[in-house]
């Protein structure tokens, strides 16, 4: 019985389909050609194969400059150490430009944003932090305005829910004494 083959060289050679008998020593012929790679090919691959495996890090990270943008989208999460109130991606100082050159350079070297605020946070404090971290004192920064809004809440729903008082109208049944001279009252007015 025959059938078709194809053979497939790593290289990217192709050979064609033929119609060839297993049997046939032409078959067992062109197997045995294809079977045995070229030592140079073979040397080639194992090459290649090393130089993409242990490529260093770093060489493959310096090809990746970092935009402005990466580098403001970072710089905005952190404050001014000069200036008060005033973010890093907008200041204009001289402090300001060093630090986002450190970030540039933070960012080629693959650390990630909380990386870069971790790093800024613990040379210069959690006050050039753009929002302070959940831990310690600063928990208050975050419970305190939970609990007003919370508690603003309750005491809006009471008032809304508060039934109207009742209206204060006479004590008791007016006697008949008062209601004659407020008849005359009423008379002397009309």
């Amino acid at each position: 019985m025959c059938a078709a083959v194809s053979i497939t060289i790593a290289c990217g050679q192709a050979v064609a389909c033929q119609w060839v008998c297993p049997r046939s020593n032409q078959f067992n012929n062109l197997k045995m050609r294809f079977l045995r790679l070229p030592l140079q090919y073979a040397l080639a691959l194992v090459a290649l194969a090393a130089a993409l495996f242990w490529l260093p890090a770093s060489v493959r990270a310096a090809a990746a400059t970092p935009t402005d943008d990466e580098v403001n989208a970072v710089a905005s999460q952190l404050y001014c150490p000069v200036c008060e109130n005033v973010p890093l991606d907008v200041c204009g100082t001289q402090a300001c430009s060093q630090w986002r050159a450190i970030i540039r350079q933070k960012l080629q070297a693959g650390w990630s944003a909380s990386q870069i605020h971790a790093f800024f946070a613990e040379q210069y404090g959690t006050r050039v932090l753009a929002s302070p971290p959940f831990a310690g004192a600063s928990v208050l920064f975050w419970l305190v305005p939970l609990a007003l809004l919370a508690a603003g809440t309750v005491l809006l729903v009471r008032t809304l829910r508060k039934p109207a008082p009742a209206a204060t109208g006479a004590a008791g049944p007016v006697s008949e004494a008062h209601a004659a001279r407020m008849e005359r009252e009423l008379d002397d007015w009309r």
